[in-house]
C-alpha cells in the first residue's frame, strides 16, 4: 500500500460512520497481537486543548530521554499527523504500513462481525497508531481520546496517568445533555490507581464527579495550575494553562522534572493550527476554535499586548451547523473591527449567510460574506492592513482548507 492509497482506504471507512463501544476495537488489538500493552501510556481526555496538551506532554517526555510516542486527532492536512514519533509525523512510508496492517485486521474483524457492523475509520486510525508505536518501539505514548472517553476506541491502553483537560457542553447528543454527565463520560478512563490530572479552572461539577471517580478507583487527583513556570514560543494564555497541565502530567509520569529539560520544550513546542502564525504585515494567525469555550479562550489571547497593539482585527469565520454559533460569534465579535464569513468544504459548515444575519443580530462589526476560504483569507488581510492582525477561526476544518495544499485530495468529514 502507497501513502496515498492509505489515504484513500481511510477514508473510505467514514462510510461506516461514528460507532461506539470498545468490542470491536478490542478484537483489532487481538488481531494485531496486542500492540497497546507493549508501551506505557497517557491518556488525554477533555473538551478543549487536548492535542496541545498531548503535543507538550510528549516534548517534554522526549526531553528527558525517553522515546516517545503520540497519537492525535484530528489532522490538518494528512491523516499520518495523527501518529508521532519523537516529535515527528510518520514517514509517508510508514503510514502507509501501518495502515495496510490495520486495514487486514479490520478485514479480519469485519468478517466476525453480525449484520452491517464494521470496524470504523476511527478505530482503524487508532489501531494503525498503536500497531506502529509497538513497531517502533516507543517507551510511552500521549494519547488523545477522540469523543468522550468511556466507549471512545482509545480506551483500550492500561493508561498510568489520565488527563482531564476541561469540560464544556458539546457532543451533548453522544455524550449527555450536562456538565456532570458529559464528564463522567470522559472520566471514565480513569484506571484504577492511576493519577488524575485536572485542568485549572475546571467546572465545579467536573470536579465533582473526579472526586467521585478517584474515590472508587483508588486513583489520586492533581490539579494542574495555571502558571507553567517557564516562557513559551507558543502564544496565547490559553496555551501557557495547557502546558502548565502538560508539566504536570510528565511530572505524574515521571515523579521529577528536570528544569532545564522543561525549558528546552517549553522553547521549542508549537501545535499547528492553534494561534499558528503563517503570514505576516498583517499578522495572520490561523486558530481551531470550534465551540464557545474554545473562542473565548482565543479572545482572552487577542486581549494580550502581542496582539491588542495593532490597528485593526478582521476574523475570518466558518461555523458548523452542529456548533453554538450564535455563542461563539458573541464572544469573538467584541474583539473584531470585521468579519469576513466563509464555508470549510465540510458539508456541516453552515451557509455564510447565516453566520452574516447572526453576527448582524448580535451588533457586529461590518461583514462580508466569500464563500471560498482562501479568497476569504486574502480579503481580509486587505481589511486590516499592514498593521492589522487577521485571524481564521471557528472550525478545525477551516484551518484545514487554509493549510492543505491547491489541488490535495479530500479531507476527512468526520
Amino acid at each position: 500500500m502507497r501513502a496515498e492509497e492509505a489515504e484513500r482506504y481511510v477514508l473510505s471507512r467514514e462510510l461506516f460512520g461514528m460507532r461506539f463501544g470498545l468490542d470491536r476495537m478490542r478484537r483489532l488489538m487481538t488481531a494485531l497481537g496486542n500492540p497497546h500493552q507493549q508501551f506505557q501510556s497517557i491518556h488525554v481526555v477533555g473538551t478543549n486543548g487536548k492535542s496541545s496538551t498531548v503535543r507538550m506532554t510528549a516534548a517534554i517526555l522526549r526531553r528527558h530521554g525517553l522515546r516517545v510516542g503520540a497519537y492525535l486527532s484530528p489532522h490538518l492536512v494528512s491523516f499520518a499527523e495523527r501518529i508521532r514519533v519523537d516529535d515527528a509525523d510518520l514517514e509517508p512510508n510508514e503510514f502507509a504500513a501501518a495502515i495496510a496492517r490495520a486495514a487486514r485486521a479490520a478485514e479480519l474483524v469485519d468478517h466476525s462481525l453480525v449484520g452491517d457492523d464494521r470496524v470504523t475509520q476511527f478505530e482503524l486510525l487508532t489501531a494503525a497508531a498503536y500497531s506502529e508505536l509497538a513497531r517502533q518501539g516507543v517507551e510511552v505514548a500521549v494519547i488523545e481520546a477522540g469523543l468522550g472517553g468511556r466507549y471512545d476506541a482509545t480506551n483500550v491502553i492500561p493508561s498510568r496517568v489520565q488527563v482531564l483537560t476541561s469540560v464544556g457542553l458539546e457532543h451533548t447528543r453522544w455524550l449527555g445533555p450536562t456538565i456532570t454527565a458529559i464528564a463522567t463520560e470522559k472520566l471514565d478512563v480513569v484506571q484504577p490507581g492511576g493519577t488524575v490530572i485536572l485542568g485549572y479552572g475546571l467546572h465545579p461539577d467536573a470536579e465533582a464527579v473526579a472526586e467521585q471517580v478517584a474515590a472508587e478507583r483508588g486513583a489520586t487527583i492533581v490539579h494542574a495550575g495555571a502558571d507553567p513556570g517557564v516562557p513559551l514560543i507558543a502564544l496565547g494564555s490559553y496555551q501557557r494553562r495547557n502546558f502548565a497541565l502538560a508539566r504536570a502530567a510528565a511530572e505524574a509520569y515521571l515523579g521529577e522534572l528536570n528544569p532545564d529539560a522543561v525549558a528546552a520544550a517549553a522553547a521549542e513546542i508549537l501545535v499547528p493550527g492553534r494561534l499558528q502564525v503563517i503570514d505576516e504585515d498583517p499578522l495572520t494567525l490561523l486558530d481551531g476554535a470550534h465551540n464557545p469555550d474554545g473562542i473565548a479562550a482565543l479572545a482572552e489571547a487577542l486581549a494580550e499586548p502581542w496582539a491588542a497593539g495593532r490597528d485593526r482585527v478582521v476574523a475570518v469565520v466558518s461555523v458548523l451547523d452542529d456548533k453554538d454559533a450564535a455563542a461563539m460569534l458573541a464572544g469573538l465579535l467584541p474583539m473584531c473591527d470585521g468579519l469576513v464569513l466563509t464555508a470549510s468544504q465540510n458539508p456541516r459548515a453552515l451557509p455564510p449567510p447565516t453566520l452574516q444575519s447572526l453576527a448582524g443580530q448580535l451588533g457586529g462589526p461590518p461583514s462580508e460574506v466569500i464563500r471560498d476560504p482562501r479568497a476569504a483569507l486574502e480579503r481580509a488581510r486587505e481589511l486590516a492592513g499592514p498593521g492589522g492582525l487577521v485571524v481564521a477561526t471557528g472550525s478545525i476544518y477551516l484551518v484545514a482548507d487554509l493549510l492543505r495544499p491547491a489541488g490535495a485530495g479530500r479531507a476527512s468529514m468526520l
